[in-house]
C-alpha cells in the first residue's frame, strides 16, 4: 500500500508514536486543568466576568510573547525546549494544587486565592507561547516530508482525543475527589509527558540563520504569513470563528444555573465538542480533506456558527450536548484543513515563527473568545451572548466567501502530490 492511501503512514515511525504519547498527556493535563480552574473560580465568585478574566490572563502573555517565542524555537534544539516547557507547566500545576488546598479559604480571603490563580494562569500563558511552536516544529523532524499531511492529522486527532478525555475526567473527578485532588491528577500527567519525552533523541536545528537579529527574524516570519494567501485566509477565518464562538467559556454558568446538571453534566458538556472533533479527525485519516479545502473550510465554520446558536437557545441538556458535539465535528474539519495548510506551505526553517503567528491568531483567540463571552454575558445575559457569537461567526463566513473567491476555490491536491513526490 502506498503512503498516499496509507492511513497509518506516520504511525510507522517509533519517535512519532512516543511524541503522540507526550502530546496526549500534555493536552489532557492542560484541558483538565482549565476546567478545574473554571469550576473553582465560578464556585468562588458566581461572576461570569471572572471566567472571562481567566482567559484574558492566559492570552496576554501568550500573544505578547508569541513572535519572540517563534524566533527562539527556530534558533534552538526542539526536544530540550519542549522539556523546559513541560517542566514549567508542572511547576504551575503544583502551585494550583497548593492553592486549592482544602480549608485554605479559612486562612486566606477569596481575593488572595483568586489573584494567586490568575497569576499562575498568566505564567501558564508564557509557557504556552513556547509550547505550541515547539510541538509544531518537532513534528516535522520526526517523519519524512511526504508524510506531513498524515502526521498533522494524527497529531490533531491525538490533541482532540485528549481534549475529550481531559474535560470529561475533570467533571467527574471534581464530583468524586474534589478540586484539590483533581489538580494532583493533572500534575501526574505532566510528569508522565516529561518521562516519555526523554525517549526522543535530540534533533538537528534546520535554520541556516542561527544568530540572526531578532527583528529581522520576526519580520521574515510575519512577511511569509501575510504574503501566503492560503495561510493568512485560513488563520483569519478560524480566528474570528473561535473568537465569537467562545460559548464553552460560559459552560459553568449553563451547567450550574441554566441546565442545572452539576459537575458531572459540566464534564459531559465540556467533552462533547471534543468527542465530535475526535471522530471527524479519525475519519480524516482515511478520507483526506485537501480537495476543495477552501469550500470545505467555509462550510465547516458556518456549521459551527449554527451549532453555537442552537446550544445558546437550548434549555434541554441532551439537545445542548448534541449541539456541542456537532460544533466539535465541524470544528475538527477546519482544524485539519488549517494544520494541513500550515504543514504543506511552511518552509522548515520558519516553522517556529509561523506556528507562533498561528497561536496568536487561533490559539489565543480561544482565550480572547472566553473574555469576549464573559464581557457580553455580563452586558447582554448569558444566552444572548452565545447567540450573538454564533451569529457573528455566520456573518464572517458570508463576508469571506463573498470578498475572497480565491480562498473559496482553494485546493491543496497539488501541494499534497508535490510532498508525496518529495523525500
Amino acid at each position: 500500500m502506498s503512503n498516499a492511501i496509507d492511513p497509518y503512514a506516520a504511525l510507522r515511525f517509533k519517535e512519532f508514536n512516543i511524541f503522540l504519547g507526550v502530546r496526549f498527556a500534555m493536552v489532557f493535563a492542560w484541558s483538565m486543568q482549565f476546567i478545574v480552574i473554571e469550576w473553582q473560580v465560578y464556585t468562588m465568585t458566581k461572576d461570569p466576568l471572572s471566567l472571562g478574566i481567566i482567559g484574558l490572563m492566559e492570552v496576554i502573555p501568550a500573544v505578547g510573547m508569541a513572535l519572540f517565542a517563534g524566533h527562539i524555537v527556530d534558533q534552538k534544539e526542539k526536544r530540550n525546549l519542549l522539556i523546559k516547557c513541560i517542566l514549567g507547566f508542572s511547576v504551575i500545576s503544583l502551585g494550583l494544587f497548593l492553592l486549592s488546598w482544602p480549608g485554605l479559604e479559612n486562612d486566606w480571603d477569596t481575593k488572595s486565592i483568586l489573584y494567586g490563580i490568575y497569576g499562575l494562569v498568566f505564567l501558564g500563558g508564557l509557557v504556552r507561547a513556547f509550547l505550541g511552536p515547539t510541538i509544531f516544529s518537532l513534528v516535522a523532524l520526526l517523519v519524512p516530508k511526504k508524510i506531513y499531511p498524515n502526521a498533522a492529522t494524527w497529531s490533531s486527532s491525538t490533541w482532540q482525543m485528549a481534549s475529550v478525555l481531559g474535560p470529561a475526567l475533570a467533571g467527574f473527578s471534581i464530583s468524586i475527589i474534589g478540586v484539590h485532588w483533581s489538580m494532583c491528577v493533572i500534575v501526574g500527567f505532566s510528569v508522565m509527558a516529561l518521562l516519555l519525552l526523554f525517549q526522543i533523541d535530540k534533533k538537528p536545528i534546520l535554520n541556516p540563520k542561527i544568530g540572526e537579529p531578532i527583528f529581522e527574524s520576526l519580520k521574515e516570519g510575519l512577511h511569509f504569513v501575510f504574503k501566503t494567501k492560503a495561510v493568512f485566509g485560513a488563520l483569519t477565518l478560524d480566528m474570528i470563528a473561535v473568537l465569537f464562538g467562545g460559548a464553552v467559556a460560559l459552560l459553568p454558568i449553563f451547567a450550574q444555573d441554566i441546565l442545572q446538571v452539576g459537575s458531572e453534566g459540566f464534564g459531559v458538556l465540556r467533552a462533547a465538542p471534543a468527542v465530535g472533533a475526535a471522530i471527524t479527525m479519525l475519519g480524516a485519516t482515511r478520507f483526506p480533506l485537501h480537495k476543495k479545502a477552501g469550500k470545505k473550510l467555509l462550510w465547516a465554520i458556518a456549521g459551527f456558527g449554527v451549532c453555537i446558536i442552537v446550544f445558546g437557545l437550548s434549555t434541554y441538556f441532551w439537545l445542548s450536548v448534541i449541539a456541542l458535539f456537532l460544533s466539535g465535528a465541524v470544528d475538527g474539519v477546519s482544524m485539519i484543513i488549517r494544520q494541513t495548510i500550515l504543514q504543506l506551505k511552511t518552509p522548515d526553517n520558519m516553522r517556529g515563527r509561523v506556528a507562533s503567528v498561528n497561536s496568536m491568531f487561533v490559539g489565543s483567540s480561544n482565550e480572547l473568545g472566553a473574555f469576549e463571552s464573559g464581557v457580553t454575558a455580563k452586558l447582554m445575559g448569558t444566552v444572548t451572548a452565545v447567540v450573538f457569537g454564533g451569529t457573528m461567526t455566520l456573518l464572517t463566513v458570508g463576508i469571506t466567501a463573498f470578498v475572497s473567491p480565491t480562498f473559496r476555490k482553494l485546493d491543496l491536491s497539488k501541494d499534497v502530490a508535490d510532498h508525496e513526490a518529495g523525500s
